[in-house]
């Protein structure tokens, strides 16, 4: 019986490469999700950085300096001043709530009440009117929804120095992926273990899905989230910029979207006698915040994923549930290169047509 030595010693170079790569990730585990956004704002300001380039006659480490200079103002300082308004106003309702100042049973009660006796009936029919039970279950989410957000803002500032390190981490980081992309690209694909081809589509998957998922629904949620908090602010509504980070965060999500945040609002101020505050909320809601999706969406993403919405609302939600904020955009990839790998593997065995034809 003869041994392969080559078979051998390709086999003991393969454990090597896939034991040190476990070992890098280790490694660098405390880094992974600023060295993603750092790779997604590479991704997301390449078409920047080459018009940069072009105005600074090719010289790449201005371009990519004055990249990262406009990354910082226009979208970390306005994210770090938000946020940290946000803190403030999730630590003030989260103190309402604890000291029983706000409390969503009282609210549901009023709803409740200002209900016609028909309706009341109806529910007390259906078991969900005799509001102790409902009450107390209604109270629990949305206390704890808030108490999340601010256990969440708090820890952030206990874990100030490891948050920094993070930050300026993904910054650093960021910069080279921009100047460099374009080497690091081609290197990167290269170096897959898997056909050029095959390798070359679900990189270009990747890249488009984070563009689309970025584009057409961070963007398109931070709009949506900005005109609910103008709406509920103009109402009176306490803590509307908190609200309205909360529509944005909904509106990630497919077929729900920001009406589950300003429809209850404005069933208790109808329901609570302020007519025209609850009528502004319901107006801007519909022909404006939900209208701002309709807009938007199709200008910046097009066609780019035709992922189907419950793919994008299953695995948005995954994502957010096991990543946190990163798997708004990690779910949806995972998704798309999931439905990619298979689609290809099926052209490969002739049961799908190439990709572009009709099926």
């Amino acid at each position: 019986m003869t041994i392969d030595r080559h078979k051998i010693e390709r086999g003991g170079f393969i454990l090597f490469l896939a034991l040190i790569t476990i070992g890098l990730i280790a490694v660098i585990s405390g880094f992974l999700a600023a060295l993603l956004w750092a790779a997604l704002a590479a991704i997301l300001f390449r078409s920047l950085f080459q018009w940069l380039l072009t105005k600074t006659g090719g010289r790449r480490n201005l371009a990519a300096g004055l990249t990262m200079l406009i990354i910082t103002f226009a979208v970390v300082v306005p994210t770090l001043l938000i946020g940290s308004m946000v803190v403030d106003q999730a630590s003030g309702v989260y103190l309402k709530v604890r000291n029983g100042q706000i409390d969503f049973a009282q609210y549901f009660q009023q709803v409740r009440d200002a209900l016609p006796l028909r309706l009341r009936q109806a529910m007390d029919n259906w078991g969900i009117g005799s509001v102790e039970g409902l009450q107390q279950r209604i109270s629990r989410t949305l206390s704890s929804s808030v108490s999340q957000i601010a256990s969440q803002a708090l820890s952030i500032g206990r874990n100030a120095f490891a948050f920094a390190l993070a930050f300026g981490v993904g910054l650093y980081v960021a910069f080279f992926l921009i100047r460099d992309g374009e080497r690091l690209g081609p290197g990167f694909v290269r170096a897959l273990p898997l056909d050029q081809g095959v390798a070359k589509r679900l990189v270009d998957t990747f890249v488009a899905v984070v563009r689309a998922t970025i584009k057409g629904s961070v963007i398109v949620g931070l709009v949506q989230g900005a005109l609910g908090a103008v709406t509920f602010w103009i109402v009176g509504v306490p803590a509307a910029l908190l609200w309205g980070v909360l529509m944005a965060i909904a509106a990630l999500l497919p077929a729900i979207g920001p009406a589950i945040i300003w429809g209850p609002v404005a069933i208790y101020l109808l329901a609570t006698g302020a007519i025209w505050q609850g009528a502004v909320v319901v107006a801007s809601g519909v022909l404006v915040i939900g209208l701002a999706d309709n807009i938007l969406r199709p200008i910046l993403v097009g066609r780019d994923t035709g992922l189907p919405d419950w793919i994008v609302l299953l695995t948005t939600l995954g994502g957010i549930d096991l990543l946190g904020l990163s798997g708004i955009v990690v779910g949806p990839v995972v998704a798309a290169l999931f439905l990619a790998g298979w689609r290809i593997l099926s052209e490969e065995r002739g049961v799908a047509p190439p990709e572009g034809q009709a099926a």
